[in-house]
């Protein structure tokens, strides 16, 4: 008896010339008509090298979320925006939202770390 589970790896890794004349076979050596065509598939893209691709150098700092101790993280965001203390209470309640854009890998970083150490979740893009 045929192991099925050695036909299906044998049939999965058949290229596109073998299906075709096994097609032809199931058609002409037993009357097997093919149901639909199935369109054919593209070829993948080869493979972005890492090399390839430029490394970003700047970095949006987004406020998630300001977490369980919000007036730490409300007299930071006055601190790091320039915001009054109002406007940065606003901002805090009002997130998510971006709060610095196009700064160095360095600078968001630190910001990122600061406000984490408040409580509050931010991302970097």
């Amino acid at each position: 008896m045929i192991d099925l589970k050695d036909l299906a790896k044998t049939l999965v890794n058949l290229t596109v010339k073998q299906v075709s004349d096994l097609a032809d076979i199931l058609k002409n050596e037993h009357g097997i008509e093919p149901v639909a065509s199935a369109p054919m598939m593209m070829a993948a893209a080869p493979p972005v090298s890492v090399e390839n691709v430029p490394e970003k150098t700047t970095f949006d700092v987004i406020l998630k979320s300001g977490g369980a101790a919000k007036l730490a993280v409300v007299k930071l965001v006055k601190e790091i925006t320039g915001l009054t203390l109002k406007e940065a209470k606003e901002f805090v309640d009002g997130v998510p939202d971006t709060m610095k854009q196009r700064l160095t890998k360095e600078e968001a970083e630190t910001i990122k770390r600061k406000l984490e150490e408040a409580g509050a979740e931010v991302e970097l893009k």
